[in-house]
């Protein structure tokens, strides 16, 4: 029934003429950009950067199947969008994304799979209102391109809890390693191997690579703390990387930094139980409520409908 309704509208020709030709006009694009090689933008850590694409070819399916419309979005991204990428890559680096993603190519990716999607909001919500439901179709695709970019803040948030929840036993360990005897790399070797399978000890391991590439052991702590940007990790790399120019023993200062993250852990579950209650006033509220209807609502519905009799 709606088919035929749909063949009786005079618009429909045109409609169908102008999504033709923008079908023929994306099909043009997209040909074009497939054949282009020497226009690609470079990372700053990458000196190849069609070793980087290969890479992502080979672990995502959204980049290998829609790659000239990952890469035309991503050179609009790169414009419209130019604020908000330093932020988009700080978290590609905390949720643990591989390192071949730039910002601009992951916000494309998430364009890329609304784009796809778009067309079933479209054909569900024009099948439920009409025409007019348009709108909401594309409404509907604004919204899951918002959403996955709001999936790696997500993601990244809860990578950031867990490495946080499991830091002061890390430094426990370090602490007791170092004061048995062994040195500081020997023991956050023995951290990362005792962790293993766990965020932290994929930061650390990080760490001992980098450090292992020519990098000091300063500059590769700061690397973690780039990657990670959170205060509390900041102030505990601050506090090792101080702790080594002032000649401080490094068993000291993760005895300290470990004392501080129990110590806010506390103050920050006495926030959490103190709001407790002030976020559960509302449902309390309209419980009490209900229950109040429940038990007056039959005598109510009785004088309104029979008037007050003795």
């Amino acid at each position: 029934m709606f088919l035929l309704a749909a063949t009786d509208l005079p618009a429909l020709p045109y409609a169908a003429s102008i999504c033709a030709g923008l079908a023929v006009v994306a099909l043009w694009l997209w040909l074009t950009s497939s054949l282009e090689l020497d226009d690609l933008a470079q990372g700053d850590q990458w000196r190849y950067d069609i070793t980087r694409m290969n890479e992502l070819r080979r672990l995502d399916k959204v980049y290998r199947y829609f790659q000239p419309l990952v890469m035309q979005l991503a050179r609009f991204n790169r414009v419209m969008f130019a604020s908000s990428l330093p932020t988009i890559e700080r978290e590609l680096q905390a949720a643990a994304w591989p390192r071949f993603w730039l910002p601009e190519e992951f916000l494309a990716r998430c364009q890329t799979l609304a784009i796809i999607l778009t067309p079933l909001w479209l054909l569900v919500s024009v099948s439920l209102t009409g025409v007019s439901g348009v709108v909401l179709g594309l409404f509907l695709g604004i919204v899951t391109a918002w959403l996955l970019r709001r999936g790696l803040y997500r993601q990244a948030q809860a990578r950031l809890n867990e490495i946080k929840l499991r830091m002061p036993y890390v430094l426990d360990l370090l602490t007791l390693l170092m004061e048995a005897g062994s040195t500081f790399m020997k023991s956050l070797e023995e951290a990362v191997e005792e962790f293993r399978g766990h965020p932290i000890a994929g930061e650390f391991n990080r760490v001992l690579q980098d450090i292992d590439l020519g990098k000091t052991r300063n500059e590769a702590f700061y690397a973690m703390r780039d990657r990670l940007s959170d205060d509390d990790i900041t102030g505990i790399i601050g506090a090792i990387v101080q702790g080594e120019e002032l000649g401080t023993p490094i068993a000291q200062v993760f005895r300290t930094q470990a004392e501080v993250l129990r110590m806010k852990r506390s103050q920050r579950a006495e926030t959490v139980a103190g709001e407790a209650g002030i976020n559960m006033l509302l449902p309390a509220v309209l419980v009490m409520l209900s229950s109040v209807l429940i038990i007056l609502g039959p005598f109510l519905l009785n004088f309104l409908l029979f008037g007050f009799e003795l």
